[in-house]
This record gives structure tokens, sequence and C-alpha cells, in this order.
């Protein structure tokens, strides 16, 4: 519980006015390239048949709803694309037990050196669920607010472009004029 008041106010700082002045782009990386890498391992660690491949074909698939679930949330600005794969593939094996997803994790601990631990792994699979889980759907009402506010968000960009494009053709034209100037007073 303690890491998902940490994530918390982390995302409130992220998002603080301070840092909204900035004019940045926050990039944020999609899991779902991280639960096909994670699919083809779990391959490997289980020495999958055919049977078995077509059951992990079924865990991919749900695992990518689960994907879809997160990245609703705040979850995907505040946990790296490995874990949210872990998570969604932990909810997808809970649905559909085609493995020993402890023991999985456990083997990739033993062959990596890793900083973290398996117990810190799970806090943050569990912090990932929990925001997964706190998500309701906005309503109609909250909808159309939110998409009022990004359509005035889109205008004052291009208006600012549009004045930023005026600016520069203000001053390629004061520049060509000074130029054409200083080329009569030197003839």
């Amino acid at each position: 519980m303690a890491d998902f008041q940490t994530s918390t106010h982390r995302a409130k700082w992220i998002f603080s006015p301070q840092q909204l002045s900035l004019e940045f782009d926050l990039i944020v990386y999609a899991p779902y390239r991280s639960v096909e890498g994670f699919i083809n391992d779990v391959e490997e660690f289980c020495n999958a048949g055919d049977d078995q491949l077509e059951m992990l074909k079924t865990l991919q698939e749900t695992a990518r709803f689960e994907v879809d679930k997160m990245m609703l949330t705040d979850a995907p600005l505040l946990f790296p694309p490995g874990q949210l794969a872990l998570a969604a593939l932990s909810n997808s094996n809970a649905l559909h037990r085609v493995i020993d997803f402890d023991s999985y994790l456990r083997g990739i601990f033993s062959h990596e050196n890793s900083m973290h631990t398996m117990s810190e792994l799970s806090e943050s699979l569990n912090a990932i669920d929990s925001w997964v889980r706190k998500y309701k759907s906005p309503s109609e009402k909250e909808l159309k607010h939110i998409n009022r506010k990004l359509k005035s968000c889109w205008g004052h960009s291009s208006h600012d472009e549009g004045k930023k494009r005026e600016k520069k053709s203000k001053h390629k034209s004061k520049k060509s004029s000074n130029e054409a100037q200083n080329m009569s007073s030197l003839a």
C-alpha cells in the first residue's frame, strides 16, 4: 500500500503546474511488445508443445485485454512496460492457469542479477492491479467536458503556431528588406 501512495505522489509531481509549463513531451511506452517477449520466454520456460502453444496464445490475447485496461489508468506513467506486462500476464494466467506463474518469476530472478527482489516486484504488480481495479470509466458528461478541454488545447496550440509563423515571416521580410537597403547603399 505504501508503494501505491508513493506512486500517487509521483503522478501528482509529474503533472504539477511547474512541469506543465515547461512545454515538454512525456513519452509513455506501451507494454504490448513486452507481453509478446514474455510469452516467448514462457514458451521456452515450459518447453511448450503444440497444445500448450494454443493455451499460451489464449494467455497472450487475454493479457492484451489486461494491458488495454491498464493503459486507461496512471499505471503506464508510473511503472515500466516490463512490470505492466508481467501484471497483465499474471492476471491473464489467474484466469487460464496455463503456467505456475510464481515459479516462472522465480526462474527469471534466478537467471538475472537483479537489483530488485521478488517481494519488490510483487508490490509493484499489486500496485498496478490496484490502479486497474480503482479505475472508473468516465460518464458521458465527463467525456464531453474532457473533449471540450482537448479542443481548447488544440485551438491554442494551432493559434500559437500561427503566431510563430507570422513572426517568422515578418522576420524574414524585415531581413530581406534590410539586405536590399544595404545593397542599394553600397551601390
